[in-house]
């Protein structure tokens, strides 16, 4: 096996970071690059649904999370303007024995610093902008804004949305805004109300999953931090965007704005807020392959995909055990990165279309029951197989 090849890594994200803890868990060298000065996460909530729950579990940080992290029982709707009830149901239908891990709900924080432990500080360089990267005949370089260069077998492309591995490799692309921006903003549980609809007749319990479903966009809302704080994700349909990604500084006014007439105590939640952060929704279709040579992508720079199925850092996470488990499992590592390209790609790309299907499906109104995750949920990047036996 070609366990001591040095793998070169591009962005210290959740991706980036859970490739590197997987590679190095099979032996591999490993040397991570990251343009920030200072590793950290924008505060936000994030979900982790089973398949990305059984990636931490190989990673031995899955008890580290749940002790931060929530598992909400339950998925409340509710109108938009009067809060009225429109259904309530079991999250996941009791299933969680089924697809072998629970759902929860976690801080981003959170995740990248349970990952990051897994990492030592050792190899992380800080600072380093990637500007370029090529084959060479013994493996792959990369390229840095100060001069510098990072040789390695091989070079993986870890570096997010507006990835420059990405353009190097497959040349730039033009992602389409779909016409939704969204905003992030927490609070703290204290300050979510409990008694909603006409005369209070709807009880939400604070830890339940909720969401406020309107005619022009939709709210959701569940906690983290093992309960003591409120996470929001706020989409609206508009025809002006924030810049592609998701921390660009916002306000709490700009969210009452945009939510004028909805329900009273939605926008009482709005207030509370101190933090918030605005970004518009962008799409791109799938990649057929994400390797050239020696360099391969992984996470956003390969997959970058509307929130509504909450996989983005789910699938990243299968990139990373995917990427050390073929690598592994292979003594010539161009049949490793071939592998890895032959298993990620079709599943990531089918992801990213679904998210894209649900998307124009919460368009309407009243909107339809979610698209089924279960295919989803069941797989297990750790081994290549869903729960029920099969490859994926």
């Amino acid at each position: 096996m070609a366990r001591r090849a040095r793998i070169i890594i591009i962005g210290a994200g959740i991706g980036g970071l859970a490739a590197a803890a997987a590679l190095r868990q099979r032996g591999f060298e490993v040397a991570l690059h990251e343009r920030e000065a200072a590793l950290g996460e924008v505060g936000a909530g994030l979900q982790l649904g089973p398949n990305a729950v059984k990636v931490l579990r190989g990673l031995g940080v899955e008890e580290t999370i749940r002790r931060t992290a929530c598992q909400p029982e339950n998925w409340v709707s509710l109108k938009w303007d009067d809060a009225t009830l429109r259904f309530r149901e079991t999250l996941l239908g009791g299933r969680d024995a089924e697809y072998g891990a629970p759902y929860l709900t976690a801080h981003r924080a959170d995740l990248h610093a349970a990952l990051l432990s897994l990492v030592p500080e050792s190899l992380v360089r800080l600072g380093a902008r990637c500007i370029g990267v090529a084959n060479t005949a013994a493996g792959a370089v990369a390229r840095f804004a100060d001069g510098s260069e990072a040789e390695g077998d091989v070079v993986i492309g870890a570096d997010g949305v507006r990835s420059v591995v990405r353009e190097a490799l497959f040349g730039g692309d033009a992602p389409q805004f779909t016409g939704q921006v969204c905003w992030r903003a927490m609070l703290p549980i204290e300050a979510v109300p409990t008694d909603l609809g006409p005369g209070g007749s709807v009880r939400v319990e604070r830890h339940e999953y909720v969401g406020w479903l309107g005619p022009t966009g939709h709210v959701i809302c569940y906690p983290i931090r093992g309960g003591r704080i409120y996470n929001i994700f706020a989409g609206l349909v508009a025809q002006d965007w924030a810049k592609e990604g998701w921390s660009a500084p916002s306000t709490p006014e700009a969210m009452l704005d945009a939510y004028a007439g909805w329900n009273d105590a939605l926008l009482g939640m709005f207030r509370m807020a101190s933090e918030v952060f605005k970004w518009g929704i962008h799409d791109r279709d799938p990649l057929p392959s994400w390797i050239r040579g020696r360099i391969a992508l992984l996470g956003d720079a390969a997959h970058p995909m509307m929130p509504t199925l909450a996989q983005g850092a789910a699938i990243s996470l299968e990139d990373g055990a995917a990427l050390a488990r073929t690598l592994a499992q292979h003594t010539d590592l161009d049949a490793g990165l071939a592998a890895y390209d032959r298993e990620r790609a079709p599943r990531a790309g089918r992801v990213q279309l679904q998210a894209r299907t649900q998307f124009e499906n919460n368009r309407k109104v009243p909107a339809p029951p979610p698209t089924d995750r279960g295919w989803i949920f069941a797989h297990d990047a750790t081994t290549g197989m869903t729960s029920g036996g099969a490859a994926a």
